[in-house]
């Protein structure tokens, strides 16, 4: 969603926390202090590297990327060693910043080639903003309306089908595996829409409190599942429900009429729950949707591609 009615919305989050947007946003990199192999706050900044007792060191750096519509920026993070199945991220409406890094980082010590992409990269290069925390301000909504017009389902497509190519000729990637895709947010129908223009490709695909998922567009997200063959994890937030309680309806018809694999859950938690930056991050329920998105790409992505 992240429309304008989730500002009261994100308030009430903050409120909770015994916070207000000032103080949320003077917090800066401290609300990014997440573990990436673990989930749990730790003593270490964004940028750090991978515990000393955990699993084996990551590559990782800033790409460009060509596109029908120019150069992209991307962060690309992999084990350091081997070839691995492919993940394709897309974030939030805040854009590509530390907080997916981080995320990023956390499948990559799972066993995968991640590409957390800018979105924006038509206008900006990443980050956009800093934290999400701007996103929640005139100015940051100024910076990111005008990027996110130029987010059409075409753009979107065409954008997808140049990631997959491009991870296909990585030496880190598993061009044999399926890749996975995520979204959150505004990115969820992308990742919906990824599946739809690589669906040879595209094995899994992941909506974490996506928004626009089922619309009365003749394009909309839920109307493309027939042309994939992805399996889906459908995460909604309780708010998004309680205004749109008939998307898990109709996603689950559509998933249903196409034959492909859904689990579509109502999360007791609110709209960005998943995002460690975002006001109303839920551990908990964090938690419980990253279980069920590590079950879903374990199983697809060891599924060679045809």
């Amino acid at each position: 969603m992240c429309d304008e009615t989730d500002s009261a919305q994100f308030d009430a989050a903050l409120a909770r926390r015994g916070l207000n947007r000032r103080q949320f946003a003077a917090m800066g990199a401290a609300v990014l202090v997440w573990a990436c192999s673990s989930g749990k706050p730790e003593a270490a900044g964004p940028e750090a590297g991978p515990s000393p007792s955990g699993p084996a060191p990551l590559g990782e750096a800033m790409v460009s990327i060509g596109t029908p519509d120019g150069e992209a920026d991307a962060f690309f993070v992999h084990p350091a060693s081997g070839r691995h199945p492919a993940i394709l991220l897309w974030p939030d409406v805040g854009g590509l910043r530390d907080a997916f890094k981080l995320m990023a980082r956390r499948l990559a010590r799972q066993g995968y080639a991640v590409l957390a992409v800018n979105p924006y990269y038509r206008g900006a290069r990443a980050p956009v903003l800093e934290s999400f925390s701007e996103w929640m301000t005139p100015e940051g909504k100024a910076k990111i309306q005008p990027l996110r017009n130029g987010l059409s389902a075409d753009a979107v497509t065409r954008d997808a089908r140049a990631y997959v190519a491009w991870l296909d000729g990585r030496e880190a990637v598993d061009s044999t595996a399926r890749i996975g895709t995520m979204g959150f947010c505004m990115g969820g129908p992308f990742a919906v829409r990824a599946a739809a223009a690589a669906p040879r490709r595209i094995g899994a695909a992941a909506s974490l409190h996506g928004g626009g998922l089922a619309t009365d567009a003749p394009d909309s997200p839920h109307r493309l599942l027939a042309q994939t063959e992805a399996a889906y994890l459908f995460a909604i937030a309780r708010n998004d429900d309680a205004k749109e309680p008939e998307t898990r309806d109709v996603l689950r018809k559509a998933a249903d009429k196409a034959r492909r694999p859904a689990e579509i859950e109502v999360y007791p938690a609110d709209h960005g729950w998943t995002v460690p930056d975002s006001p109303a991050y839920d551990e908990p329920a964090a938690e419980r949707a990253w279980a069920r998105l590590s079950a879903l790409f374990s199983e697809r992505l060891k599924t060679k591609a045809g």
